[in-house]
């Protein structure tokens, strides 16, 4: 592809961003099959300047700002005033009016817990920096509140949890951190959710000696970290391990090229082990192409990779550098076959890869025709009123593991034992939860690929491959 015809390819790609994420509207756009149910303005910027206590909220205050019903405003200001049974009410309404909204719903358990006896956990999300993705995990820590308090709690005693915006800031998350070290009310967290959030943040968990649980932080430097920072989503081990088996003996192909984000340590996580895999395969990676270089070509890169005899393009992108990842699909025109890890797993991939997207294979941790056994999607749909993510059911996950230590040992110490014990297992979304010795999930990764469909709305689907 020349290099005017790659510009007109970026130019294509920009406009869609803008056409998901501008014009007065951000479309929460689930990652497996791209039905929206949710709609929110992205009008909260990120404020390094707010304080650790402006930060995190049990319900007095709202994280999430923007679309927010006047019933929520209510139902926030009654808790403010400790009026539970007006905040009840108010959220209630709310949630009837838009009941895909799952920190109304936190707030409303929260309301209905009132000054009583509970068990305390809290959400280290990136609000402020990416809330769709905030808002996606938060969905799944809602429903399994939701879950656990309206079938009468942890042996009697309801599960209160808080929000926290860490910004994905590695600063900001490891001051949340030392907060909730210091306050002995908090039992467990879930997140936060990038690594090197999880990362920065887990040396302060570790010291503190206080669980923490990611549901979607998977580079390798994660494993046996800390014997107080767990993880419910496979390590970036497990889904290069697939895709270099799938290259090699489905695809019956030896030479990848990959591309990838120097700047994250998950992408460069994801491109080091698949490297290894492919190597113990049999296989090679003959380059390695820095997508965050500003020189960056996907044209030539492209250019360069066939002349080295590439027959696989690998990406290992990460979110800031998927649009330059979907150059490299459209300068390819489907010539050389296309891997990829779980952050092209959106449904951004099917809108601007389109056509040339067509039959990449991408390992995931979660989709939500891949377990024909599981409730979960039928439940969440009832409540949010659409198709959930791989975030959602994982943080769901994390959530239900910290509830089922809860009910056998309601201590800090005594959650970090029963999770790290070879007996200990809890029902989740995508299917039984146990632990590795080094905090890691002990479960595989899922292989989908891009088909034509009709399911997201984009005329292009990932279905689960067999």
């Amino acid at each position: 592809m020349s290099q005017k015809n790659e510009t007109a390819v970026f130019a294509l790609a920009l406009l869609l961003t803008v056409g998901i994420v501008g014009g007065g509207a951000w479309w929460f756009i689930n990652q497996n099959s791209g039905r929206k149910i949710n709609t929110i303005t992205p009008n909260q910027k990120n404020d390094n300047n707010l304080s650790i206590q402006e930060r995190i909220s049990f319900g007095e205050k709202t994280l999430i700002p923007s679309d927010i019903t006047s019933q929520k405003k209510q139902g926030i200001q009654a808790i403010a005033n400790q009026d539970y049974t007006k905040a009840i009410a108010s959220l209630s309404n709310s949630l009837n009016l838009k009941r895909n909204d799952p920190e109304a719903l936190v707030y409303l358990n929260n309301a209905r817990i009132g000054s009583a006896k509970n068990y305390t956990i809290v959400a280290s999300l990136p609000v402020g920096a990416d809330p769709n993705e905030a808002l996606e995990v938060l969905r799944g820590i809602a429903q399994a509140q939701n879950e656990v308090n309206t079938s009468g709690g942890i042996k009697g005693v309801p599960l209160r949890v808080g929000i926290a915006n860490d910004d994905d800031n590695p600063a900001i998350a490891k001051q949340i951190a030392s907060s909730l070290v210091k306050n002995q009310q908090v039992l467990g967290v879930v997140g936060p959710i990038t690594s090197d959030v999880t990362l920065a943040a887990g040396e302060i968990y570790n010291a503190g000696q206080l669980v923490t649980i990611s549901p979607t932080s998977t580079s390798v430097k994660i494993s046996n970290f800390s014997r107080y920072v767990f993880r419910t989503v496979p390590s970036d081990f497990m889904a290069a391990r697939r895709l270099a088996n799938y290259m090699v003996k489905t695809l019956q192909k030896k030479n990848a090229v990959v591309f990838f984000n120097s700047q994250s340590n998950y992408s460069q996580s994801l491109k080091s082990e698949f490297a290894s895999s492919v190597s113990l395969e049999g296989g090679q990676v003959s380059s390695e192409f820095d997508l965050s270089k500003p020189d960056f070509s996907a044209a030539k890169s492209i250019e360069q990779a066939t002349k080295q005899g590439a027959e696989v393009l690998m990406l290992a992108a990460n979110t800031d550098t998927l649009d330059k990842a979907l150059q490299v699909v459209q300068a390819n025109q489907k010539r050389l076959a296309l891997l990829a890890g779980d952050d092209v797993y959106t449904v951004k991939t099917l809108e601007v890869g389109s056509e040339q997207a067509v039959n990449m294979i991408l390992a995931v941790p979660w989709h939500i025709k891949g377990n024909s056994q599981s409730d979960f999607p039928q439940k969440s749909e009832q409540l949010w009123g659409g198709d959930v993510s791989w975030r959602t059911a994982l943080a769901y996950d994390a959530t239900k593991a910290l509830t089922t230590a809860l009910e056998r040992n309601p201590t800090r110490s005594g959650i970090q034992q029963v999770l790290s014990s070879s007996d200990f297992s809890a029902n989740g979304a995508a299917g039984t939860i146990r632990f590795l010795p080094s905090g890691d999930r002990n479960a595989p990764v899922q292989l989908v690929k891009i088909v034509p469909g009709n399911r997201s709305g984009t005329r292009f689907d990932f279905e689960p491959v067999p």
